[in-house]
């Protein structure tokens, strides 16, 4: 079954732009799950709003966003003064700055995606600005709006393809010498560095999906399974249809954005 799109947009680079599509590169769709239910009716259980103080149901339509600025004190936020708070990197992967790839380090990694043309007509200017990173082995630092927060994201060439990765915020990344500064200088013993690296060497693989297996989950699809038999009630699964693919868009010609992107360069003198 086709996946659907996570996020649609520009990837943008100066003057050359193209439509993109952007995937979650993990999944956790495989996982078994589990809804709460009556044990005397085998009903679904369902939540819902309560007033903390009053504690009756609020209605959908009373719920509002609030920030908190003091004990029992809120700002509140109408659903469309969210939504008028438009960035331009909503829709927009505008990248501004390059950086080598091996200056960021895996601490800052949060979350993949893949990105990809999202038509044919497309993959010109995809192709360029991702072979163009490729060869100088280097990653594109841009910005995006990701469930109404800008993070900042990197752009890493990937075969065909380009991962982008959110980063974490500074104030995300603990400092390492404070969970570090306390281990001591000793050096590893002569003698048992050998016989460990003797162990390493032995145990030594080379990497394979298998070697992060979740055994519970297997466990767990065993015993639904023998459920399942007992109750002999085969499960009907209706898949849903992909969503239709947007109309193409026109992109200006390649060579001709690139060149105007380096006079412009040129220019102001950078």
């Amino acid at each position: 079954m086709a996946v659907r799109p996570y996020w649609k947009g520009y990837l943008k680079l100066s003057l050359v732009t193209c439509p993109v599509q952007m995937m979650p590169a993990t999944s956790e769709n495989e996982k078994v799950r589990f809804h709460t239910l009556n044990r005397e009716t085998q009903n679904r259980v369902v939540s819902h709003y309560v007033d903390s103080v009053t504690g009756k149901e609020v209605k959908d339509e009373d719920e509002v966003k609030g920030y908190q600025r003091g004990e029992n004190d809120y700002v509140m936020l109408e659903e469309q003064e969210l939504e008028n708070v438009a960035l331009d990197s909503t829709k927009t992967i505008d990248i501004s700055t390059f950086t080598p790839r091996d200056s960021i380090e895996w601490i800052w990694l949060d979350i993949p995606y893949y990105l990809s043309p999202n038509d044919p007509v497309g993959q010109e200017a995809f192709s360029v600005i991702r072979d163009a990173m490729e060869s100088q082995d280097m990653v594109g630092i841009s910005r995006l709006v990701i469930t109404r927060r800008e993070r900042a994201v990197m752009l890493e060439p990937r075969g065909k393809g380009i991962v982008l990765w959110t980063l974490r915020y500074g104030d995300e990344v603990r400092d390492e010498d404070t969970y570090f500064g306390g281990i001591g200088d000793e050096t590893a013993d002569s003698e048992m560095m050998p016989l460990v690296q003797q162990l390493i060497k032995k145990q030594t693989q080379h990497w394979n999906p298998k070697m992060v297996i979740d055994p519970v989950q297997d466990r767990l699809l065993d015993i639904i399974a023998d459920k399942k038999k007992a109750l002999k009630k085969p499960s009907k699964a209706k898949a849903k249809a992909p969503a239709s693919a947007p109309a193409p868009s026109n992109v200006i010609n390649i060579m001709d954005a690139l060149k105007k992107s380096v006079a412009a360069e040129a220019r102001t003198g950078k």
